[in-house]
């Protein structure tokens, strides 16, 4: 409790006592005050005090005195010692102060180990791109196409297939966001939009992603090996196209094409999972009208960093469309709805597929015709937008393989109708004729 004493002194002004001087003992005047709160420094000799209070209540109505300083012992004045209280517990007090640190301290490092595994968590969900989702919806949508239209006649597509490639989906969309990231940390860092990537600014080593990629291919066998031996092959044949789509942009003004022919490899594996081979008649239309969509909606995304790509020296369609972009989008949107119609044809589809693709050239017309190419924002708005058209698409399958039973039903009843009618007029005839001579 004497460490809770008080200096008190004019400010600016150094005060320093001494027992053995005389005026200390005559002229030494007790101002009595309460115990305050104060934070205690060091105490030693010929030094300057600055007193700091904080307030508290008077323990016990009890007064103290001032101290004096002799060498490094803080000790009361002589003619102004009190007895201190015994009832005060400074343990208790003591106990209960360090309780409660120590669970402030707990708290505190339990938040502390909660953001740093979030910190640990973001910059791989990053690199998989998880906070932007469209990538792995326009990976998915072929593939759906593809078991949608393989399913019989008024079936249902197979729920099993359509969990597994949406699984392999986006493990597959973000082991290609990490390859693309690895062979262009260069690239990156000179570009406005992605100068914030996880490798660019160094949250994440290039050899921690590797490894990171590694398990991520390995969770893409794992959902790969679920399907038929022809499948595997047929899925593993373009893990080549993954690898080497990202330099193209170095060699090419055609990346978009590479990269439609490797986001729609769906349309032909979808297939086969259902059917145990690839129907060429159906799947390849499909897998065209898919990689002129790709060409479409990713020109629109390249034109958000066509400056940018301009001065490094980076090539895409976006590039080398210029102002004409609508008009080569024009074009590819009609190649797309064509090839969409003979697949329809092939599989024997019904209205509501036709009506699919009636609503999805109106969008993509509205799309091109509506779009700014110096305007990055509009050109982000319109590329997520043709998340509609992959659903578009599905829906129309699954809704006209659905009524193919109806249709199917119909036409049997029909021919069935047709063919019992000539024995019932043979019958009428035969009874007419008896009558006639009876």
């Amino acid at each position: 409790m004497i460490g809770r004493s008080v200096w008190r002194g004019g400010v600016g002004s150094s005060i320093t006592f001494f027992h053995g001087w005389p005026w200390s003992r005559h002229s030494h005047v007790v101002r009595p005050m309460y115990p305050k709160r104060t934070i205690c420094f060091p105490l030693s000799r010929n030094i300057t005090l600055f007193p700091i209070r904080l307030p508290a209540r008077p323990v016990a109505g009890r007064r103290f005195p001032y101290t004096t300083n002799l060498g490094h012992k803080l000790m009361l004045h002589p003619r102004e010692v009190e007895s201190i209280p015994n009832n005060i517990s400074v343990l208790n007090v003591r106990s209960i102060a360090s309780d409660n640190s120590d669970k402030t301290r707990t708290t505190r490092l339990e938040r502390k180990e909660a953001r740093t595994w979030q910190q640990q968590i973001s910059p791989y969900a990053r690199l998989m791109r998880i906070d932007r989702p469209i990538g792995s919806w326009l990976l998915f949508w072929p593939c759906g196409w593809s078991i949608a239209l393989s399913a019989p006649a008024g079936c249902w597509p197979d729920p099993m297939m359509l969990g597994l490639f949406g699984v392999g989906a986006f493990v597959m969309r973000g082991a290609g966001c990490t390859i693309n990231d690895l062979w262009d940390r260069d690239i990156d860092a000179k570009v406005e939009r992605t100068r914030n990537r996880p490798l660019v600014s160094g949250e994440i080593a290039p050899f921690d992603a590797v490894v990171f990629l590694a398990g991520q291919l390995g969770v893409g066998l794992l959902v790969l090996l679920q399907l038929n031996w022809y499948s595997i092959l047929l899925g593993a044949s373009s893990l080549g196209l993954v690898i080497v789509y990202p330099l193209m942009k170095r060699v090419t003004y055609w990346p978009q094409l590479m990269l439609g022919a490797t986001f729609n490899w769906g349309a032909l594996l979808g297939w086969s999972a259902t059917q145990g081979s690839v129907e060429w008649s159906a799947c390849l239309p499909l897998y065209v009208a898919g990689v002129c969509w790709t060409i479409v909606y990713d020109t629109i995304y390249a034109h958000q960093d066509k400056v940018d790509d301009l001065i490094i020296g980076i090539k895409s369609t976006a590039l080398r469309f210029g102002d004409k972009t609508k008009l080569w989008l024009s074009g590819f949107t009609a190649a797309m709805i064509g090839n969409l119609l003979t697949a329809g044809l092939v599989c024997d589809q019904t209205w509501p597929y036709y009506t699919s693709i009636g609503l999805i050239g109106a969008h993509l017309a509205h799309q091109i015709h509506s779009l700014n190419i110096h305007n990055p924002k509009d050109c982000a708005t319109k590329f997520i937008s043709n998340h509609q058209v992959g659903f578009l698409l599905f829906l129309g399958i699954v809704l006209g393989t659905l009524y193919k039973k109806n249709s199917e039903d119909r036409t049997k009843g029909s021919v069935t109708g047709s063919s019992s009618n000539p024995s019932g007029q043979l019958s009428a005839t035969v009874t007419s004729a008896r009558n006639i001579v009876v």
